[in-house]
This record gives C-alpha cells, sequence and structure tokens, in this order.
C-alpha cells in the first residue's frame, strides 16, 4: 500500500484554523454567544486551548473568524442557489434570502449581532465586518436581472430592506412560526420588486369617509 503522504507545516496549521473557526460557528448556534468559550471551542474542535491560542491571539479573534466564515459561506451557498434557477424568477430568489436567513450557520451571525448590543468590545470589532457584509449584498442585488428597472439607490434600500425583514422573520420563527402569513408576504416582497401595489384592492362599496 502507498503510505500516506505526511501533511505540511502549512497543511496542519490551516487544517487547525478551519476545525476552531467551524466549531465556533456551530457552538454560537447551539449554545449561545456567552458559553462559546475558548474551552467549549477547543473541545468541539478536537484541540488543546494551547493549540488554539497558537493560531489565535483572543477569544475575540476566534469569534470575529466566525462571522467572517459565515458571511463567506452564505454568499457561497446563495451563488449556488442561483446557479440551479433553470431562469430568473422573482419569487425563487426570495425565498433563497429567506433560506439563507434561517440556514444554521446564520444562528451564530444572529447570536453576535444580539450580543453587540451590550458588548461594546464586539460591537467595535463586529462593525466593520456587517458594513463590509452589507455592502456585498447589494453589490449582488445590483447584479440581478431585476436591477434593470430601477435607480441603484432604490435598488439598494430595497434589497437591504428586504434582508432585514427576513432576519427579523428568522429571529421570531425561533418561537412563532406563522407558515400563512409568511406566504403571503413572500407575494408582497416580489411585488415590490416589480413595482407592483402591495394589495388587491377588493371589488365592491368600500367605507364611505
Amino acid at each position: 500500500m502507498t503510505a500516506t503522504p505526511r501533511r505540511t507545516q502549512a497543511e496542519r496549521r490551516e487544517g487547525t484554523i478551519a476545525a476552531v473557526v467551524d466549531a465556533t460557528v456551530e457552538a454560537l448556534g447551539e449554545v449561545g454567544y456567552a458559553r462559546t468559550t475558548t474551552a467549549e471551542i477547543a473541545r468541539r474542535a478536537g484541540v488543546s486551548q494551547g493549540g488554539l491560542f497558537r493560531h489565535f491571539d483572543s477569544r475575540l479573534d476566534v469569534i470575529l473568524a466566525a462571522a467572517d466564515a459565515v458571511r463567506a459561506r452564505q454568499f457561497v451557498d446563495f451563488r449556488a442557489g442561483l446557479a440551479q434557477l433553470e431562469e430568473f424568477d422573482v419569487a425563487a430568489v426570495v425565498r433563497l434570502l429567506r433560506r439563507a436567513t434561517r440556514a444554521p450557520v446564520n444562528a451564530a451571525w444572529y447570536e453576535l449581532l444580539v450580543a453587540a448590543r451590550a458588548d461594546v468590545d464586539l460591537r467595535d470589532r463586529l462593525a466593520p465586518l456587517a458594513d463590509r457584509y452589507h455592502r456585498e449584498i447589494i453589490e449582488l442585488g445590483r447584479a440581478l436581472p431585476i436591477a434593470e428597472a430601477m435607480p441603484a439607490e432604490q435598488l439598494d434600500a430595497i434589497v437591504i430592506g428586504i434582508v432585514h425583514m427576513l432576519d427579523g422573520e428568522a429571529l421570531i420563527a425561533t418561537v412563532h412560526v406563522d407558515t400563512a402569513r409568511e406566504d403571503v408576504r413572500v407575494e408582497q416582497l416580489v411585488r415590490i420588486l416589480a413595482g407592483e401595489p402591495l394589495f388587491d384592492r377588493e371589488s365592491g362599496d368600500g367605507a364611505q369617509g
């Protein structure tokens, strides 16, 4: 049998970092920010705390690396979903966005946003990453076919508004799922993106004021 080639030092380093980041994302989503300690991360990653700190200067550095990994994975997954569409469909794109906001990996991002409200150090470090995340979402929105139908600034506001709404929907869905209204909401978002009225006026006599 051919012996398996030994990994280089660089490969071992990259493997350890990837394991630590993956473990951090997982822990944030499963046990929350406060309980995502370096001991918990090291346990999940299968490394010692000393091994963890050979690659990261602090717990906060590990947390930020995990946040950036979530950002990157979400774009990879969303673009993969777009590539699977046989033709561009606004409703399908909105549903892809909803799927992204409810992906298990995104729970880590929400956990950090909530924790940042009361943690100044986390907030200061997370803010530039959040800014980058939003800029990349806007760039992605401008690359969609619907971008030709409206001014860029209006498109940007609508796209970010939709993402924020679906973020809120994903958070409340943790304790309350309202599938019927969620389906109506997709229809309304499609109308917004198509420049149509949000609702159909019912026929017949309305109230006179």
